[in-house]
């Protein structure tokens, strides 16, 4: 069940990663999730009859979502979602250099998990371990969540959200939108597969563009609605 859960808990990514959810959200009523998207892959758009507990893992995988998973097997995603994606966001800044020196990143950070690599990883999933056999319940010793708290808001103020990455994450915004309006304006240029007769027009557009590839956004963009370019930065 752990395996079906960390497997399909990304599935509604759209193209862009989490930078869809802002661009979707103005659409729908509250907030368009990547995880939501993921159960409705999975109950509707590719129907897979996966058992509740693996949909409820999916659906609360990411950290913004309470309640927190019903399931030991779902807070093992939940725990180790974190953790992959902080160690390689961290490893990836300094690669690329938005990170001159690991010296730049939080001293408690470092004080608890030492030089960024493999050994954050093993810090990470011993204190999870270590504090679930203690609690018999899914959680993590305290200093470390908040060592892992510390450094998670640094690399929104220092990586995620520099001046650069807000720049590139609006123009990735732009292209979504235009596509999502395009196909609102000609619902029947959507492909037959996402206009179920349950969904709105609203709701075939969105299923379709944010099942898009990210190369596949910014050529159909392109050949759309003119020049649309989004660069990438290096490891990023």
């Amino acid at each position: 069940m752990t395996e079906a859960i960390c497997l399909g808990h990304d599935v509604g990514h759209s193209p862009f990663g989490h930078i869809g959810e802002e661009a979707f959200s103005p659409y729908v009523d509250g907030d368009w999730l990547h995880s939501e998207q993921s159960v409705r892959i999975f109950e509707v758009l590719e129907p897979e009859n996966l058992t509740w507990e693996v949909l409820d893992g999916i659906r609360t995988h990411s950290w913004r979502v309470e309640p927190p998973p019903t399931t030991a097997e779902g807070m093992v995603c939940r725990y180790a979602d974190r953790i992959a994606y902080l160690t390689h966001d961290v490893e990836d800044a300094l690669r690329s250099r938005v990170l001159r020196s690991s010296s730049e990143l939080p001293r408690y950070g470092l004080k608890i998990f030492g030089e960024p690599g493999s050994d954050w990883i093993d810090v990470m999933i011993n204190a999870v371990i270590y504090q679930s056999e203690r609690d018999g319940a899914l959680t993590m010793e305290p200093s470390v969540l908040e060592a892992m708290n510390i450094v998670r808001d640094f690399m929104f103020e220092r990586v995620y959200l520099r001046p650069e990455a807000k720049a590139q994450a609006a123009t990735a915004v732009g292209v979504l939108r235009d596509l999502t309006d395009y196909y609102l304006d000609r619902p029947m240029e959507i492909p037959a597969s996402y206009r179920h007769e349950d969904a709105s027009e609203t709701q075939a557009a969105l299923d379709y563009v944010s099942g898009m590839t990210d190369r596949f956004a910014l050529e159909l963009h392109h050949s759309l609605d003119g020049p649309g370019s989004l660069r990438t930065s290096p490891g990023l």
